[in-house]
């Protein structure tokens, strides 16, 4: 199954949102900022303890999103 083509205008509403799609993060870009593996970006999305949301097949983190994880892990509680 290819990946899911998206029309002018769903592009053009994704980026007119807050924080635009462009700033997304990627996983890798996640995984280098917390040190530690692709595969364990993945664990914590799949955990449900990162939110993120799913561009096509991708799983994007909005940095907002990353810096509470990590807000909340630095002081050892959970949000």
């Amino acid at each position: 199954m290819g990946p899911t083509l998206r029309t002018p205008g769903e592009v053009a509403r994704l980026r007119s949102l807050r924080g635009g799609a462009e700033d997304l993060l990627a996983v890798r870009d996640v995984a280098r900022r917390l040190a530690v593996a692709p595969a364990t970006v993945y664990r914590l999305c799949d955990r449900g303890e990162l939110p993120h949301v799913r561009v096509s097949n991708a799983i994007r983190v909005a940095p907002a999103d990353l810096e509470s994880y990590l807000a909340a892990h630095r002081s050892g509680g959970r949000p």
